[in-house]
């Protein structure tokens, strides 16, 4: 075939992309549907969620009060007392040592109170996102000993105009809590609201789990998820969900790490943490940013289920963050890790009758989860890690030998490190290896072939977390561009051509917040209202929703399609629809006429359809552009077994062809 350059394509990213010099002529790519050489796993492309970016807290998890329990390390952070006039020791926040999950609460005290003498505003993650006419749940956790206050409760437009309102009168209640909610409409859409509460007369009253849910949330769930959000996850019918990270699995240090059962259970009752992306990165301080884990464990598992999606949760490893601390649980210690990994398994699958399945049952869902993967340790590398690894794999493969494991490669895909843990987690006949690719479009390109020698009967492999760098690892000035996109397009090409080897895939990370990111690229970017796909996620959506049952030959000159001419290409055929689905990138700036012949196929429809994802190499979606670069269908004519295929420039083209 003709020859292959590079393009510088700008001083400012130094990004370089494939293309050809001279389009070449008459080039036929044989699609050889009746040679079916590998599975496609049903889980093969996934989405990882991390709460990074505002993922959770101020993101997916509909809440909008910040720091509702008050349990920051500020413990009014967030909120905003006024006073008229001003009476020292009106608001205090006090610590009860019954409640070690959480033990603060604030104490307002009333004397004579009216409209504007005592109030508390809360700021919400960034503002909170309201919606015109949209009914809005509040609740509270209180306590007095004798009636004597009322609670007024206000949203606030940017402007401080009143947009909603409602009045809480809540009763005598001893020494006890009572939880009390009222309900009320906003009269306008404001991405910036706050939430205000004043109070009248006279008294003392404590109050925690101050909390404001809309109505429209996932599956209208109170408490619940966002729902855009989540509905973007949902239209790209992932095959797994990887949660809860990510580097929150391991921490700063070990007090730091993820712990799976202070997220389960009355969400009153989950222990508040710090997160981790707090202070990691100094172009993004985010000293407000904590997990409430009102989205804990038992919340990933209904989502993977509503999703259609298999869950893999990840469980700390007994080695917090190599990068930060390093710090080990020694391991005369573990136990009590090994433990959790256990009972998590009980928690999904275990029957009702079993210590967690009953509280699995407790929370709503006395039907098993149907767990079938377990991640163990996130990132971690060296000798520390297989030694801890080794003793996870002997405890749960012989309690739960079905269950397969997912073990780290580290942080890079080759050098030292990855050397050594490749070798040795063969040896151990692990599972599954997770390999992860941050790095330049060109990577992308060249890594094509990455997976053609893989040993066939050893490990297989997931690449867990991949996402092109436009500018380089970490930087906040990476984009979510085409350049990026297509590089990834044609580096996904050659993960389905190995489908017997790579088993999963998913981009990282999945979400951010336009006012609250700490890490850039990301998949889905939204503000208070709005969320939208980025180009890099429509490659991963179309990947998903072309998945296909068996992988297939697609040739160009009798070899795989890794670059020849600009183009990277794959091909699967689907039993459950009769369909020959291909995938071709167009990694040049020249159009190029590409036929296609099909092979091993008695008759084809005479029409297939065909999708085309092309932009400008620079070109971004955005919110307020959410569609500036996103597929397009048309339909292709079929000649007998034939069809030809005008690539666009810079483009992923997804062609299906249906068996008559």
């Amino acid at each position: 075939m003709k020859s292959r350059q590079f393009l510088l394509t700008g001083l400012a990213t130094g990004v370089l992309a494939f293309f050809s010099l001279a389009q070449t002529k008459n080039t036929i790519i044989s699609i050889q549907a009746g040679k079916p050489y590998a599975e496609v796993q049903p889980a093969m492309w996934g989405v990882f969620f991390e709460d990074i970016n505002l993922g959770a807290d101020g993101g997916i998890y509909a809440e909008l009060v910040k720091n509702r329990s008050f349990e920051f390390l500020k413990p009014l952070m967030g909120w905003k007392v006024e006073q008229k006039p001003f009476v020292e020791g009106a608001v205090t926040i006090l610590s009860r040592p019954d409640n070690t999950s959480n033990p603060r609460f604030a104490r307002i005290k009333v004397n004579n109170a009216v409209s504007g003498n005592l109030s508390m505003t809360n700021e919400g993650f960034r503002g909170m996102g309201v919606k015109k006419g949209l009914r809005y749940d509040f609740s509270v956790m209180y306590r007095q000993s004798s009636a004597g206050v009322k609670m007024h409760i206000e949203l606030l437009s940017a402007k401080d105009a009143v947009i909603g309102t409602a009045v809480l009168t809540p009763a005598a209640t001893g020494n006890s809590w009572k939880k009390e909610a009222v309900s009320f409409h906003s009269a306008e859409t404001e991405p910036k609201a706050k939430l205000r509460i004043w109070f009248e007369g006279t008294g003392v009253i404590d109050l925690d789990m101050i909390s404001l849910f809309p109505e429209d949330t996932w599956k209208k769930r109170p408490g619940g998820m966002r729902a855009d959000m989540i509905q973007l996850l949902a239209d790209m019918k992932p095959g797994f969900i990887r949660f809860p990270g990510g580097c929150i699995v391991e921490g700063m240090d070990l007090s730091n790490r993820y712990q799976w059962k202070k997220t389960i259970g009355p969400v009153e009752e989950r222990q508040l943490m710090i997160n981790r992306w707090n202070i990691e990165f100094a172009h993004r301080p985010t000293p407000d940013y904590f997990q409430t884990f009102g989205l804990g464990f038992f919340e990933y598992f209904q989502l993977a289920e509503d999703i259609g999606a298999e869950p893999l949760p990840i469980l700390n490893c007994g080695m917090a963050c190599q990068f930060n601390t390093a710090e080990l649980v020694p391991l005369d210690q573990l136990d009590p890790y090994v433990q959790d990994a256990l009972d998590l398994i009980e928690f999904a699958n275990g029957d009702v009758s079993t210590k967690w399945g009953k509280v699995r049952a407790g929370m709503g869902h006395p039907v098993p989860f149907n767990l079938k993967m377990l991640g163990v340790g996130n990132e971690n590398w060296g000798p520390q890690y297989i030694e801890r690894l080794a003793i996870f794999q002997k405890a749960i493969q012989a309690k739960y030998p079905a269950i397969k494991l997912v073990t780290s490669s580290g942080t890079d895909p080759n050098g030292e490190r990855f050397d050594h843990l490749n070798s040795e987690l063969r040896k151990m006949k692990a599972d599954i290896i997770d390999e992860h690719f941050y790095r330049k479009p060109e990577w992308f390109f060249e890594n094509v072939s990455r997976y053609d020698n893989y040993d066939r009967n050893g490990p297989k492999i997931f690449a867990g977390e991949y996402a092109g760098q436009s500018v380089r690892t970490a930087s906040g000035e990476n984009k979510n561009n085409v350049r990026t996109a297509i590089a990834e397009a044609a580096f996904l090409t050659g993960l389905e051509r190995n489908a017997d080897v790579v088993v999963m895939a998913s981009y990282a990370p999945l979400f951010a917040h336009v006012d609250g990111w700490q890490w850039t690229p990301d998949l889905i970017w939204v503000d208070n209202l709005r969320s939208a796909g980025t180009v890099n996620y429509h490659v991963q959506k179309l990947y998903a929703t072309n998945k296909g049952t068996h992988a297939i030959p697609a040739l160009l000159n009798n070899k795989a399609v890794t670059g020849q001419d600009s183009l990277y290409a794959s091909a699967v055929f689907d039993k459950g629809t009769n369909e020959v689905i291909i995938k071709i990138v167009n990694a040049s700036f020249a159009e190029k006429t590409t036929g296609f012949s099909i092979e091993g196929v008695k008759k084809l429809l005479p029409q297939g359809t065909i999708t085309v994802l092309t932009g400008q190499p620079d070109e971004v979606n955005s919110l307020d552009t959410p569609f500036a670069v996103s597929p397009v269908v048309t339909t292709v004519p079929v000649k007998g077994k034939k069809i030809d295929v005008a690539l666009k420039p810079f483009s992923f083209t997804v062609i299906k062809l249906v068996m008559k």
